[in-house]
């Protein structure tokens, strides 16, 4: 954990919750190595894991408005009201100059103390439609840096095209597939991951449309997420299937095709690794954002979206086979799909956010 320094400019960043909001933070903090960093957090997140020993870690017990008014929307704004007074205290005790968040529900305390001090906020926003913390709080922040372009026209607030970090291992070149050692190098991979949020609808989709892949020589890799009882279900020489694997970066370059959810950091990562893919958003997500940003992927020829209540086994295993077929059209399609992907990536998205920092903050 990084030892106190007040001869440092001094931030504290709140990422809280999925990694969706917590690996930005971490790829921005890594690029501040002048700084000192804090981080506000919620207790038993998987903050807690990822920068507990690296950066000093305080915690606020608060959550988003659910539902209709009641006694729990009441019991909510008492503990947001006592968070932005912890946040208050830990940022007037420690002497920060300023506050970063990725959004989420721990933003809303973040910013409000900070701005009742005073302080320089900077909120990054990665989704193309912003969440409602972040369109009601922007106008409180210094900056707001956004991941899509779009995103700016939903925000009353001053904002910047940055695009969204990733993690470190995106800039790596090894290219071995650690524990994926027996799939072949030359036989055409698809990849399906589902994201924090999920897919066990989507995976049945794709263990059903899964004969007819392996019969045109196609393998699979099945990230399945923790929450799939019928995860071991399938099984098939060039069907590999896994709960969780840690390096997707290695994984997307060597897939010829991802099927997955349509979160923003997932997307990040594909345009990195220059990835096609067939996207499909959670359905439930909040106002239906994922579709949004999907969207952003398909405007460019990057991606293809389809709806998981339209999805049949037949109309998936179709979508993947023109992608992935022998035929001239087919490879000059993917092509064409690796091109724009690779059009949206910001490989110095950290960068550019880092800096950011570095201009508004003052030791």
């Amino acid at each position: 954990m990084a030892s106190s320094n007040f001869s440092q400019p001094r931030l504290l960043i709140a990422a809280s919750g999925t990694g969706g909001h917590v690996f930005p933070a971490v790829a921005i903090a890594e690029q501040l190595t002048d700084y000192h960093i804090e981080w506000l957090g919620v207790p038993d997140r998987m903050e807690g894991k990822l920068v507990g020993d690296r950066y000093r870690l305080h915690t606020v017990n608060v959550a988003g408005f659910q539902g209709k008014p009641g006694l729990g929307t009441i019991k909510t704004l008492w503990r947001l009201i006592a968070s932005i007074q912890t946040v208050r205290t830990i940022l007037k005790r420690g002497k920060f100059q300023g506050v970063f968040t990725t959004g989420g529900y721990i933003s809303a305390p973040a910013i409000i103390a900070a701005k009742s001090l005073g302080l320089p906020v900077v909120l990054h926003e990665s989704n193309a439609l912003p969440g409602k913390v972040t369109r009601f709080l922007a106008p409180w922040c210094t900056t707001v840096a956004v991941g899509f372009a779009v995103a700016a026209k939903s925000l009353k607030a001053k904002t910047v095209c940055t695009g969204t970090p990733v993690r470190s291992q995106f800039f790596e070149t090894a290219e071995t597939l650690e524990g994926l050692e027996d799939v072949p190098k030359d036989v055409p991979l698809v990849v399906m991951v589902g994201g924090s949020q999920g897919a066990v609808a989507l995976n049945q989709l794709v263990r059903d449309a899964a004969p007819r892949l392996f019969e045109q020589g196609i393998w699979l890799v099945h990230q399945t997420g923790e929450s799939d009882q019928k995860a071991n279900s399938l099984s098939h020489p060039q069907y590999r299937s896994l709960p969780f694997y840690p390096h997707m970066a290695a994984l997307f370059r060597r897939a010829d095709l991802v099927i997955g959810r349509s979160g923003a950091g997932t997307l990040t990562e594909l345009a990195m690794t220059h990835t096609p893919s067939i996207l499909v958003p959670y359905p439930y997500a909040a106002e239906d954002h994922q579709a949004i940003n999907a969207k952003e992927f398909v405007k460019v020829g990057a991606a293809q979206m389809f709806r998981q209540s339209e999805l049949q086994p037949e109309t998936l295993a179709e979508a993947v086979l023109g992608l992935l077929g022998s035929q001239p059209e087919a490879q000059a399609k993917k092509q064409a799909m690796r091109s724009a992907a690779q059009s949206l990536a910001v490989p110095d998205s950290a960068k550019r956010v880092a800096d950011l920092l570095r201009e508004l903050m003052v030791a």
